[in-house]
C-alpha cells in the first residue's frame, strides 16, 4: 500500500520529491569511498567463506553417506552369509543323515545278500553231495549186480571144487585152506584200513576245501565294505573340498569388496583433505606459521578463527553503519522540526517512511 501511495505523492507534490532525493544524497556522502572498498570486500570474503562452508558440509555428507551405504551393504552381506551358512549347515546334515540311512540300508542288503548267499552255497553243497549219494548209489547197485552175476557165474566152481575138497584126504583139509586164504585176508584188512585212511584224509581236505571258500567269502565282503567306505570318505572330501572352494570365493568376494570400500574411502579423505588445504590457503593467517608444514587440524582450527574474525568484523561493520544510519535520521528530524506548516510535517512523514524503505534494501 505505501508503495501505491508513493507515485502519487511524487506527482502532486515536487518539494517532497526534492527532500526524499536530498536525504538520499546527504546520505550517500556521509559514506566515505574506503569504506565502501573495505565494505565490499568484507562481503566478498564472507561470500567466499560461508561458500566454502558449504562445500565443507556438503563434502561431509556425503561423506556420511557413503559410510551409511558401507554400513548398510556390511550389514546385508553379513546377514546373506549367515544365511548361506545356516542353509549349508542344514544341507550338510541333511546329506550326514541321507549317507547314515544309505549305509545302513547297504549294510542290511550286504548282510541279506551274504545270507542268502550262505543259504545257496548250502543249498548247492546238499544238492551236491545228494546227487553225489545218488550217484555212489546206482554204482553200488551196479556194482551189486556185477558181483552177483559173478557169484553167480563162479558158484559152479566153488561147488566143483568143494566136491573136488570132499575127495581128497583129510590131512589137506585145514593147512592148505588156511595157508591160501589167509593172506588174502590179511591183503584185504590193509586195503580195508589204507581205504578207511584216505577217506579221512579226503574229509580233512574238503573241510580244510569249505573253510578256505569260507574265509574267501569272508575277504571279498570285508573287501566290499572297505570299497564303500573309501567312496564315502572320498564323496566326504569332495563335499569339503566343494564347502571350501565356495567359502574361498567369498572371502575372496569380501575382500574385494571391502578392498574397493576402503579405496572409495581413501579417495575421499584424499578430496576431503585437498579441500581443506585449498580452504587454508585462502584462509592463511601468519600466525600460525608455514603453510607446509601445518597439519590439517591445526588449517581447520585456523579456518576456524578465520571465519569467526570475518564474522566479527562484519557485525562492527553493520553496528557502524547502524550508527550513522541513526545520526543522518536525527539530523534529519531537527531539520524538519524548524518546519510549522503542515506540509512540512507531512513532508517529514513521507520522509522517514523513504528513509525505512531506503535502510530495508540496504
Amino acid at each position: 500500500m505505501s508503495t501505491s501511495s508513493l507515485p502519487a505523492l511524487e506527482r502532486h507534490d515536487p518539494v517532497g520529491v526534492e527532500k526524499r532525493n536530498i536525504f538520499v544524497t546527504q546520505s550517500e556522502q556521509t559514506r566515505s569511498p574506503g569504506k565502501v572498498q573495505e565494505t565490499d570486500l568484507k562481503s566478498l570474503k564472507n561470500s567466499q567463506v560461508v561458500k566454502k562452508q558449504e562445500e565443507l558440509n556438503e563434502v561431509d555428507v556425503q561423506l556420511a553417506v557413503k559410510r551409511q551405504e558401507f554400513n548398510n551393504r556390511f550389514e546385508v552381506l553379513a546377514q546373506r552369509r549367515s544365511e548361506l551358512e545356516t542353509k549349508q549347515q542344514q544341507a550338510r546334515e541333511k546329506t550326514t543323515k541321507f549317507e547314515r540311512f544309505v549305509a545302513e540300508n547297504e549294510a542290511k542288503r550286504c548282510t541279506a545278500l551274504q545270507r542268502c548267499e550262505a543259504t545257496r552255497e548250502q543249498n548247492i553243497l546238499k544238492q551236491r553231495e545228494i546227487e553225489a549219494l545218488t550217484e555212489e548209489l546206482e554204482h553200488l547197485r551196479a556194482r551189486k549186480q556185477v558181483l552177483t552175476q559173478r557169484i553167480a557165474n563162479f558158484k559152479i566152481y566153488e561147488e566143483y571144487l568143494m566136491k573136488t575138497l570132499d575127495h581128497l584126504p583129510s590131512i589137506y583139509h585145514n593147512s592148505g585152506y588156511e595157508a591160501v586164504v589167509e593172506p588174502i585176508i590179511r591183503r584185504y584188512e590193509t586195503l580195508s584200513a589204507t581205504r578207511q585212511e584216505l577217506l579221512q584224509r579226503f574229509k580233512k581236505l574238503e573241510m580244510e576245501v569249505k573253510q578256505g571258500h569260507q574265509q574267501l567269502r569272508t575277504t571279498k565282503q570285508q573287501h566290499s565294505i572297505r570299497k564303500l567306505m573309501a567312496s564315502k570318505e572320498v564323496s566326504d572330501l569332495q563335499t569339503d573340498t566343494e564347502t571350501l572352494k565356495e567359502k574361498n570365493m567369498k572371502a575372496e568376494l569380501n575382500l574385494t569388496m571391502q578392498q574397493d570400500a576402503c579405496r572409495e574411502m581413501v579417495v575421499e579423505t584424499q578430496r576431503l583433505l585437498m579441500a581443506i588445504r585449498n580452504l587454508a590457503q585462502q584462509c592463511y593467517l601468519p600466525a600460525y606459521g608455514p603453510l607446509e608444514s601445518m597439519k590439517e587440524l591445526m588449517m581447520m582450527d585456523m579456518v576456524k578463527e578465520y571465519i569467526l574474525d570475518m564474522a566479527d568484523t562484519e557485525k562492527r561493520g553493520r553496528r557502524k553503519m547502524e550508527s550513522s544510519l541513526a545520526t543522518t535520521r536525527t539530523a534529519a528530524l531537527i531539520n524538519q522540526r524548524g518546519k510549522g506548516s503542515f506540509k512540512s510535517i507531512r513532508n517529514k512523514t513521507l520522509l522517514k517512511s523513504s528513509s525505512r524503505k531506503s535502510e530495508t534494501s540496504d
